[in-house]
């Protein structure tokens, strides 16, 4: 077996997983807290590499350092992202909150249609290039054909954000109030949680995470246009009902688990038939294991 080459993929995977995961966390923490798959999710990845984009064309005229303008990208775009998911909330889904599942799901896709058409409208519908916003690091060339530094920022800046989230929700109020609200809603109101607010906060920090993707991975790729939020989407989603949908390590483990498998697919079968493989693997566990890796099968009451 050629050593390198499984090592190439493996930490290939490692990075596609790393993006897999920051999006899917945003649809499983939405489905946790009111059980709505946010099929608009997706183009909030896509506002998030459009915003950065425009962030960089705009510093990088006036001759800012490369640095300077990848944080500020990431910055804006996370702020811009996390207002249009909350107003998204507030405008498509919180006035369809008691109503019947099928129209707040088909309100996503209308929001996710909407979004693809304002930057069509907005920007244009050919691909777009995006500058290199992180240079070689000199530490990383003995590893550079494997392993590049987009990839090494990637990685860690999807692992120091999954970490704090996971921190957040397990130690502060505000993430305790969301755990009582994804356990029990009517119950968390009555004990004074204000559940408005807590959705809220679920789609600012789930757009927030999409958004940082969105800038990472178009600096690693070099090119975006409208289309990317759909196709990143739903692998995320898929990454979200691998892990099990709700469980934020779930999505965070069915992200890397995705992108592993459709690396390996890709360099060991072909490139073709790495989608064909990432969706196979969702037929296989909806079959024989339908709540996820880290999902709880749900309990009957009788």
């Amino acid at each position: 077996m050629d050593w390198d080459f499984f090592i190439e993929l493996g930490l290939g995977g490692l990075t596609r997983g790393s993006i897999y995961a920051l999006i899917a966390i945003g649809y499983t923490m939405v489905y946790g807290i009111i059980e709505l798959i946010n099929f608009a999710h997706g183009e909030i990845y896509m506002l998030g590499a459009f915003t950065g984009l425009i962030v960089a064309g705009v510093m990088g005229v006036y001759g800012f350092p490369v640095f300077a303008i990848l944080l500020m990208a990431i910055v804006i775009a996370v702020l811009y992202c996390a207002a249009y998911g909350y107003t998204m909330e507030k405008v498509a889904y919180k006035p369809l909150r008691g109503a019947a599942r099928l129209s707040p799901l088909i309100s996503a896709i209308g929001m996710s249609l909407f979004l693809q058409n304002y930057i069509i409208l907005a920007q244009t519908s050919d691909f777009l290039p995006f500058p290199e916003l992180i240079p070689d690091f000199e530490f990383m060339e003995p590893i550079a054909h494997i392993f590049g530094s987009t990839d090494l920022v990637i990685v860690v800046a999807s692992s120091v954000s999954m970490l704090a989230l996971t921190l957040f929700i397990k130690f502060t109020k505000m993430g305790k109030a969301m755990r009582a609200t994804a356990q029990n809603r009517k119950m968390a109101m009555l004990l004074g949680i204000n559940a408005d607010k807590i959705i809220s906060t679920t789609f600012i920090i789930g757009s927030s995470l999409a958004a940082l993707g969105g800038v990472l991975v178009s600096t690693h790729s070099g090119q975006l246009n409208f289309m990317i939020g759909f196709i990143a989407g739903v692998k995320a989603f898929t990454a979200a009902v691998l892990g099990g949908i709700g469980s934020i390590p779930g999505a965070m483990l069915g992200g890397l688990f995705l992108g592993l498998t459709e690396s390996y697919a890709a360099g060991y079968i072909s490139s073709d038939y790495e989608d064909v493989f990432a969706f196979s693997l969702l037929v296989i566990f909806l079959i024989f294991r339908p709540s996820g890796i880290l999902g709880k099968a749900p309990v009957e009451k009788v």
